[in-house]
């Protein structure tokens, strides 16, 4: 088959293209320029798709002997993810900008070009595992990336290949090292590769600008601070909230609710992040198809966590999800993504955007 390997400039991708080299496929790597500025460079783990990596990915196509070449997707990136993570949050929303850009970038701008190419196949150095269209989990828990690939539809799925899945990080960084690539030991990227910085809130506060509003009380109704915008917001946040001191009942207070119509930032008790109930919208089957009736899985709402037994069921607005188990810091904007639990890698049912979640305190 032709395969076009995106080359990020990491370890697992470079991994990944070789791997699909030893199988004997005709294969060519692209690296995708995200950045409208592309002079700028990686900070340590911070950011990707720098004129570095596009460096790297190139250096490792030539170790294995491929054509490469780089895409310019800034605009497109821009339009679909940093717009979108930007609109997300002054709604009031916890957007993850990884499904975003894997759903909108990766899977369909690059994946619609190179089928239009007659490319059969993309192949990524995601940490998931895929077999005859069904997604799983990674062999690695730590690195599994299955929650921001759930986004995928049946279709973008037949086109796309994670070679790295089967496979520890760790012999993926010997397998570089024993092939000559360069990027062997180098670090991971983290936090959000278009903030360079770290600094989600000033990154946010310089597109979005002051829209003033006030820190509630849950209990009391009193207002505790006056805020320069929701967007300094995520549901369970802890710190950063400009309010003095504890509740009245000597306990933490955290963000409990968000309201951008009115600016309004509610606190309150742990408790009140409890819920018990999901309804996500923009709901995607892997399997092409929503089950029919009620399905028993494992519900993550979060990257890297906040995972709960749970009964979903498709809807004509999306899915009902009632959990089995409480979660905390459930957020609208992201992603509620259903798994079935299977020995060889939990497998991907399907995920939704949260749009409500029901604290345990509102059932009736």
């Amino acid at each position: 088959m032709r395969i076009l390997a995106a080359m990020s400039g990491g370890v697992d991708s470079a991994v990944a293209a070789a791997r699909v080299v030893d199988a004997g496929h005709d294969v060519v790597g692209v690296h995708l320029a995200l950045s409208s500025a592309p002079g700028t460079l990686r900070t340590g783990s911070r950011g990707c798709c720098s004129k570095e990596d596009a460096g790297d990915a190139r250096r490792a196509a030539d170790v294995l002997g491929i054509p490469f070449y780089v895409w310019d997707f800034a605009d497109r990136f821009k339009e679909d993810v940093i717009d979108d993570f930007v609109a997300a949050y002054a709604a009031g929303q916890t957007p993850n900008p990884c499904l975003r850009c894997n759903e909108k970038i990766k899977f369909s701008a690059l994946a619609d070009r190179a089928v239009a190419l007659g490319f059969d196949a993309v192949a990524t150095g995601h940490y998931a595992q895929l077999e005859d269209g069904v997604l799983r989990r990674a062999v690695d828990a730590d690195k599994d990336q299955s929650y921001v690939l759930a986004v995928l539809t049946a279709e973008q799925l037949s086109r796309a290949m994670f070679p790295v899945g089967d496979t520890p990080k760790d012999l993926i960084r010997a397998e570089a090292a024993e092939r000559g690539l360069a990027v062997a030991n180098k670090p991971d990227s983290h936090d959000i590769c278009f903030i360079p910085s770290g600094d989600t809130r000033a990154f946010l506060g310089a597109r979005i600008g002051v829209r003033p509003g006030a820190v509630v009380d849950d209990d009391s109704g009193d207002v505790l601070a006056e805020h320069e915008g929701v967007h300094g917001f995520t549901i369970g946040q802890r710190k950063g909230l400009g309010i003095s001191g504890p509740g009245a009942d000597g306990r933490p207070r955290y963000v409990t609710a968000i309201e951008p119509d009115t600016g309004t930032v509610r606190v309150g008790s742990a408790e009140r992040l409890k819920v018990d109930f999901i309804h996500a919208e923009r709901a995607v089957w892997t399997s092409g198809s929503a089950p029919d009736g009620p399905v028993e899985c494992v519900v993550q709402v979060r990257a890297h966590g906040g995972l709960a037994p749970a009964v979903a069921e498709a809807t004509e607005s999306g899915i009902e999800i009632s959990l089995r188990e409480p979660l905390t810091g459930v957020a609208a904007g992201q992603a509620a993504v259903l798994y079935r639990p299977d020995p060889a890698g939990d497998i991907v049912l399907g995920s939704g955007t949260i749009a409500v979640a029901r604290p345990v305190a509102e059932d009736v």
